[in-house]
């Protein structure tokens, strides 16, 4: 079972929610995987406290130019939709960053003078907290684009009854990748007018795929209009997690609350019963 928690925006608590459900079925003896798929700033770490065994780079290929056979025809800027290579007069200029890895500017060219190679994107990190496996991808400082590194992550999960991916916030390509395959998307949001409108742009996303969802609220409260939201588009609400202060201590500390007492341990036990529940329908 692949389990996706997102969120359309940042800071409502998706992390908190996927590193205390990993945590919940690792301690309930299942075997499960936490990938940590916001590459641009992962921060699972901070609660699970991994220890690291393994680190290799990410890489994606990009061009290079053989200049002794290049003839300046222009054929692989004419080629490549994104300018990650132009012809100015008769010498290519690569921009890697730019480059989306598609081959097309080395299938374009006549001679045979571009080839691919592999170009460093991020690290990729795996290890274990405690019985439950780990694994971090971390995008380098600058670069463009993230779904190459996502995928890097996913590809690397091992086989596990349980997955849980922590998805990047919003609703763009990063967020897509991350959920893509997945058998269930936990959108986690909270009642507040930013949070309700962008809950509204994730549940449109997550609905052109054709995915099956279910709601977190995230300090919850008063405000009704969340709920209205979910009857009204026919989501399920999993579950509620009150706006209390020693939950916010625990985040500020990087602790779990599956540890501050046997009721959230329990409920995030519940929530992964409701979720499989769910999946099996």
């Amino acid at each position: 079972m692949k389990i996706a928690i997102a969120s359309g925006k940042g800071g409502t608590g998706k992390t908190t929610i996927a590193t205390n459900l990993a945590y919940a079925a690792a301690e309930q003896g299942r075997l499960a995987v936490y990938l940590d798929c916001d590459v641009e700033e992962p921060n699972g770490h901070i609660f699970l406290k991994p220890t690291v065994d393994e680190e290799r780079p990410i890489t994606r290929p990009v061009p290079q130019v053989d200049a002794s056979l290049c003839n300046g025809c222009g054929a692989c800027g004419q080629a490549c939709q994104f300018s990650a290579i132009v012809c100015i007069g008769d010498k290519p200029l690569l921009f890697p960053k730019l480059c989306h890895s598609c081959g097309g500017c080395v299938r374009a060219c006549p001679t045979g003078a571009l080839s691919e190679v592999p170009r460093e994107i991020g690290t990729l990190r795996i290890g274990r907290s405690g019985q439950l496996g780990f694994i971090e991808g971390r995008l380098n400082v600058g670069e463009a684009m993230s779904p190459p590194a996502i995928r890097a992550v996913k590809a690397a999960a091992p086989v596990a009854d349980l997955t849980i991916i922590d998805a990047p916030p919003g609703t763009s390509c990063p967020v897509i990748e991350s959920v893509r395959g997945c058998d269930m998307v936990l959108l986690v949001t909270e009642p507040t007018p930013f949070g309700l409108n962008d809950l509204g742009l994730a549940v449109e996303m997550v609905s052109a795929m054709k995915l099956p969802m279910r709601v977190v609220i995230n300090r919850a409260g008063r405000d009704g209009k969340t709920r209205e939201f979910c009857d009204r588009n026919g989501i399920r609400i999993l579950a509620e997690i009150p706006d209390v202060r020693s939950v916010a201590e625990a985040y500020s500390r990087g602790a779990l609350i599956a540890e501050l007492s046997p009721t959230y341990r329990e409920g995030m036990e519940c929530l992964l019963d409701a979720l499989g529940q769910g999946v099996a329908r």
